[in-house]
């Protein structure tokens, strides 16, 4: 079903696109709000799960468990993810719109639950 689903954000998603999708109306509970400084990512990726949250990281490591969660056959939600390099390439307004676009999806996350934002 298309629209919004409730996000997860790492600690290392930067706060204008956590305040840009805020203001966009998603629903959104941040890793640093939760957690002190340096809480390992499997407390994070857990968290996300059990509140059928999609994870929003560009960690290595948590696309590394959400890709052992697959292997194993554990459900989660979904992740959206890119990499670290790609954010000199995209502006917070073109990741936005790439959420934006995961939402008007039908079932974005049910083919693969990993979702890559890519520069165009």
């Amino acid at each position: 079903m298309a629209g919004r689903f409730p996000l997860y954000t790492d600690a290392d998603i930067h706060g204008p696109l956590v305040e840009g999708l805020e203001r966009r109306g998603w629903d959104i509970v941040r890793a640093v709000d939760l957690y002190p400084e340096g809480v390992d990512d499997h407390v994070h990726f857990e968290r996300a799960a059990r509140e059928g949250r999609v994870l929003v990281s560009n960690d290595l490591d948590e696309i590394l468990i959400a890709e052992a969660w697959i292997v194993t056959g554990r459900a989660f939600r979904g992740l959206i993810t890119w990499q670290k390099t790609d954010e000199r390439q995209l502006s917070v307004g073109a990741f936005l719109d790439a959420f934006e676009a995961i939402a008007e999806e039908e079932n974005p996350f049910s083919s693969y639950p990993i979702v890559r934002i890519k520069p165009a």
